[in-house]
């Protein structure tokens, strides 16, 4: 299969990936508790509008709306046999949407946690994980996604298991863990051995990076990480749209689409290739996102002084890899990408 991603790489200097699945389809009138992945069958309509609404705003590159699409995660809503079914559609919906675009729009298949805790911790074993990846994974790529798109990922166990899915799925892929502990994921996993680990794996991704987390100055700050590391693959920053608030009944998050339109330039800048927005990014804040990465001429690394001055405070004063870190607890909360 041709690696569209890579292919785009060679020719775009920053490629602009999508927004947030769930806030966009909440709008829609997706209630709190139910699978979003039901609406690929039940409403296809306002899913493939999902998947414009990136496209009409300048992304390149846009997520299927597949985020839990595991059996352990669809089993929750008693659809673990429709894996096939309810993947498969999510590409092709976005293979729709992508082939009219006029341009180059990479549909890639969006594979979120399993919503378990991998061994000696928890009791999924490594070779069930890889089995129900490796399930959604050939159901993206017959649906006709252009490459897998792993994301808040908390732990290296389950970032491995889904790179050997992968591999037997023959499709290419990348991957993104969310640090939103102080600097770590959840299951204390840092930026510097995020880019360690990548290295480490037989079927490696085309690119990895952060998504979601805690705000776009917190995610920079681990996107400094990942170069500080002297990587050389692609870095993803998929970052959420200013940090959530309650606001009349509903989260809201605070993110002006002026200000992910100076994320976008200043993630560039700290050394991200693919990036896009996360919990709260809607079609206002990529349109911003896409002029600034066109127009804001390339600047030097920022400091960490100038991205608190642009974006705002960091919300812990560690990035979790300096001596004076501490490894938060392990936890076992998972939630689905916003």
């Amino acid at each position: 299969m041709t690696n569209a991603l890579s292919q785009l790489l060679k020719t775009t200097d920053a490629i602009l990936a999508d927004g947030a699945t769930g806030t966009n389809l909440f709008n829609m009138g997706l209630q709190s508790g139910d699978a979003p992945e039901l609406w690929n069958v039940n409403a296809p309509d306002k899913i493939r509008a999902l998947y414009q609404g990136s496209v009409d705003a300048g992304s390149d590159l846009f997520l299927t709306n597949t985020f839990g699409g595991t059996s352990a995660r669809l089993k929750l809503h008693d659809a673990q046999n429709r894996v096939g079914e309810l993947n498969r559609i999510g590409a092709e919906l976005g293979r729709e949407v992508a082939d009219k675009a006029g341009r180059k729009v990479v549909v890639a298949g969006s594979v979120g946690p399993t919503g378990e805790i991998m061994e000696p911790v928890g009791a999924l074993s490594h070779a069930a994980a890889v089995e129900m990846f490796h399930e959604q994974a050939d159901a993206l790529k017959a649906g006709g996604a252009d490459v897998l798109w792993l994301e808040t990922i908390s732990a290296p166990e389950e970032f491995r298991a889904a790179a050997e899915a992968f591999a037997l799925a023959d499709m290419p892929w990348c991957g993104t863990m969310s640090f939103d502990t102080a600097g770590r994921t959840m299951m204390g996993v840092t930026s510097a051995d995020l880019a360690q680990l990548v290295e480490t794996l037989p079927n490696p991704p085309v690119a990895f990076g952060a998504n979601c987390g805690t705000g776009a100055s917190d995610i920079l700050r681990t996107v400094l990480g990942f170069a500080a590391q002297g990587t050389e693959r692609p870095v993803i920053s998929k970052g959420n749209a200013g940090i959530p608030k309650y606001v009349d009944g509903h989260i809201h998050y605070d993110g002006t689409p002026e200000l992910m339109g100076q994320y976008a330039s200043m993630a560039r800048d700290a050394g991200a290739t693919i990036i896009g927005g996360c919990c709260g990014t809607m079609p206002d804040h990529l349109r911003e996102m896409r002029k600034a990465l066109d127009t804001a001429p390339r600047g030097s690394r920022p400091t960490l002084d100038q991205i608190t001055d642009a974006l705002g405070p960091f919300s812990s004063a560690s990035d979790g890899t300096g001596d004076d870190a501490v490894a938060p607890e392990r936890r076992t909360r998972r939630r689905r990408r916003a």
